[in-house]
């Protein structure tokens, strides 16, 4: 670090920290779609003489959709968990899991999933799909399939305890094919 300072240091240049990524990501939003609001403005209305409405009467601002994907792999030699969050504009925040201790295919597609909705959460994401290839971790998190065993309960509920979490969120099921790499 020092010697990048060194080294940078003639050319008079000045650190400005980048500022948060959510709130322009929303702006970039609004104004996106904003042609086809056809002249509606997102405008709170005027206060009466009784004061602001409640909170419940209030207009909020539409919360755009999240997307990430997850996929646990384990073969002969290693296991991972791969998980790809993708912004409102197409921005593809990569993360992977390398586990050194011995996991199931399903373990794995639980842990690639439950890191992925915490390392959403921690962004900020209010709305999100979820999508996942592994058919059994999506039903059993969606109640479609019983989860047999501890292990595979409490991965289960620790998957719908972080749905919970969000504004809106849904887990899908989609083909191997459709995971973003």
């Amino acid at each position: 670090m020092l010697k990048w300072a060194i080294e940078l240091g003639q050319f008079d240049l000045e650190y400005c920290p980048r500022t948060a990524i959510k709130g322009q990501e929303l702006a970039d939003f609004i104004l996106e779609f904003d042609s086809e609001v056809d002249n509606k403005a997102i405008v709170l209305p005027e206060p009466s003489s009784q004061g602001s409405p409640p909170a419940d009467e209030r207009e909020e601002l539409p919360q755009p959709w999240w997307i990430l994907y997850v996929d646990g792999v384990v073969n002969n030699n290693r296991a991972g968990a791969r998980i790809v969050l993708v912004t409102l504009k197409g921005h593809h925040l990569m993360s992977a899991i390398h586990f050194k201790i011995y996991v199931t295919n399903n373990d794995a597609e639980y842990e690639a999933l439950i890191n992925g909705l915490k390392i959403s959460l921690e962004v900020g994401v209010v709305n999100l799909i979820a999508r996942s290839d592994s058919e059994l971790v999506v039903n059993q998190v969606n109640g479609g399939f019983q989860a047999r065993g501890p292990r595979t309960e409490f991965y289960m509920r620790c998957a719908q305890r972080l749905l919970e979490k969000f504004g809106s969120a849904r887990l899908e099921g989609v083909p191997r094919e459709e995971i973003v790499r």
